[in-house]
């Protein structure tokens, strides 16, 4: 159980509170930050030294496939995945094996290795969704949630294509709740729907078949949605034509589209002490921008177009975006997008795996390597670090390899140390193939991002996003007592001792979780309880009521029942609601900005 704990003289960098560096201590009771011990208090606490060290937040990981079926999928189609990484069991942790897709206790130990203590999975199908609660449940250490994947739902595609919002809100609404969601995910819009049938969209204007209904129209039908509802998230949106040279164009014109939609988050939650608004301020958030980044019209032709994707954004202020950056080797690629996995099977030939679930969605999953001796993956890697480095608000960016698609999330500390280290990248540079300069912009940026900025991107933005900045994120009064210590003395940070940097980041000094000494060096030495969390969505009794005699009406077509679908609490490990749409009032919070 958490006891007290009291960090001491540590260079502390908090973003949501603008603390940049300032040496300070960090004190933690009862799982909570607070504001100062007693003398008694101190007495009896654990006592971490952190002198000469970076303390940060816990690292909040907003984007990470790390539980559902096409996860466990992409376990049992790569065992030689498996025989390159293995962990033995202790005394304390389990066995567990696996590289780029681990199994789920190492997953969880390789995270809080690294100062992580709070990941959500991002692609959640419905109708999979104890599946993946199951997995998630089985990580140990790891507060977690996900995002349901609505965008080729069939009730939701009826819905929008009728004009009939609210009921489609209301719908929304009643998922979240079914299957203990957090947020609304939407991938290639209207276009996994026509994978069904062979086929796929190309435009945000092609409306796809039976439904007739475009991609533009569900962008903006879920964005409306999404604030209408008040849900902690943005709709987290993979746009279409992900992979293919000129996706970039659709990109672009994807994020328009909620462009003026209000933003509103209203979540019923005790908000720990930032010092400015931990709200989020976003109406969309695209997933890993790098692969929806491609200029040309082939691969031989085709080059990044991250540069003018970041100029619209450093332009708006509606956008937020992971990365999806590909740190080179072993990978192995999964998504919805079942015509984009499709697409690559036929282009490498790699042994591959696609499902349709029924009414809901698809995916595929096929196994990689980026090798820096292939002009397309030297470009990819050079394309993830300008999503990064091209926006110039680091708030408006998120750290990710949307592991494992571009690499397992064990390569972040290369990721971190490329963004603050230009003589890492000119290393790298050397070793890959021209294209990565020819064909970037990469090769002319200076920038080197700063361990505040690093806070933002790993730690306060991610949490801000995705609204959980109320507890995670930050080291204000109130706050979950999650904490990273790196063993990297930031008044004698060397950007061109790139080793350093890399040794830092591999493995934590210390993660605190909740209070509790999780990992010292690396080893973890402690399993304190976990929560999942998910958005309880308040909508009118008779609306809901409305509803659901269409969706039972129309439920013949699935094969199930539908008393079955639901997922009961008890497939959570420590079920935490958040009370979303609810009375109590947006502005009703213990902050201090």
């Amino acid at each position: 159980m958490a006891g007290t704990i009291a960090i001491k003289n540590g260079y502390v960098f908090d973003p949501l509170n603008e603390i940049n560096g300032e040496i300070m201590d960090i004190f933690i009771r009862d799982g909570k930050v607070v504001k100062e011990l007693s003398a008694a208090e101190i007495k009896e606490s654990k006592i971490i030294d952190a002198s000469g060290m970076t303390v940060m937040p816990g690292g909040v990981d907003s984007h990470s496939h790390v539980a559902g079926p096409k996860v466990n999928t992409g376990r049992m189609m790569r065992p030689e995945d498996h025989y390159k990484e293995n962990l033995k069991k202790t005394s304390l942790t389990h066995s567990g094996s696996g590289y780029t897709v681990p199994s789920v206790y190492k997953q969880g130990y390789d995270y809080a290795a690294m100062g992580y203590t709070t990941v959500f999975e991002p692609a959640i199908p419905p109708l999979e969704a104890r599946h993946a609660h199951e997995e998630m449940h089985a990580t140990p250490l790891l507060d977690m949630g996900g995002y349901l994947v609505l965008g080729n739902n069939f009730f939701l595609m009826r819905y929008l294509r009728d004009g009939e919002l609210e009921r489609a809100a209301t719908y929304v609404a009643w998922m979240m709740k079914t299957h203990k969601t957090y947020g609304i995910k939407c991938v290639n819009p209207a276009g996994v729907e026509n994978w069904a049938w062979g086929k796929n969209v190309s435009s945000l204007d092609e409306a796809n078949i039976h439904f007739e209904i475009t991609p533009r129209e569900v962008i903006k039908g879920l964005a409306e949605i999404n604030e209408r509802l008040g849900m902690p998230v943005p709709l987290h949106l993979h746009a279409n034509n992900l992979g293919h040279p000129g996706c970039y164009t659709i990109t672009k014109d994807s994020l328009k589209i909620p462009d003026g939609v209000k933003t509103r988050q209203n979540m019923d939650v005790e908000w720990a002490e930032t010092k400015i608004d931990p709200s989020r301020d976003r109406s969309i958030y695209l997933a890993h921008l790098m692969f929806n980044g491609f200029t040309g019209t082939t691969w031989a032709d085709c080059e990044s177009g991250v540069k003018d994707i970041a100029d619209y954004i450093n332009n708006r202020d509606h956008v937020v975006i992971d990365s999806g950056c590909t740190p080179f080797g072993e990978a192995t690629v999964m998504t919805g997008d079942g015509p984009a996995i499709h697409d690559l099977y036929t282009l490498t030939g790699n042994k591959w795996s696609n499902t349709d679930i029924e009414m809901e969605c698809g995916s595929g999953v096929i196994p990689f390597t980026y090798l820096k001796s292939n002009p397309v993956h030297s470009l990819q890697w050079a394309m993830g670090l300008e999503c990064l480095l091209l926006i110039n608000d680091p708030w408006k960016t998120i750290m990710t390899t949307d592991s494992p698609n571009g690499g397992p999330f064990t390569k972040y500390p290369e990721v971190m140390t490329w963004i603050m280290s230009e003589a890492f990248r000119k290393q790298t540079f050397g070793e890959c193939h021209k294209w990565a300069n020819d064909r970037s912009a990469l090769g002319g940026v200076n920038r080197e991002l700063s361990l505040y900025d690093l806070a933002i991107l790993t730690r306060a933005n991610p949490a801000k996003t995705i609204g959980m900045a109320h507890r995670k994120g930050s080291l204000g009064v109130g706050a979950d007592g999650d904490v990273t210590v790196y063993n990297l003395n930031p008044q004698q940070l060397d950007a061109n001792n790139y080793e350093a940097l890399l040794q830092a980041f591999r493995k934590a000094e210390y993660t605190v979780k909740g209070g509790e000494i999780v990992a010292v060096k690396g080893e973890i030495v402690s399993l304190p309880e976990k929560r999942t969390y998910y958005s309880e969505v308040h909508v009118e009794n008779e609306r809901e009521k409305e509803m659901l005699a269409d969706v039972k009406e129309w439920f013949r077509y699935y094969t199930l029942g539908f008393a079955n679908y639901p997922t009961p609490e008890k497939y959570l490990a420590n079920p935490t609601p958040i009370q979303v749409n609810g009375e109590r009032s947006l502005h009703d919070r213990g902050s201090t900005y």
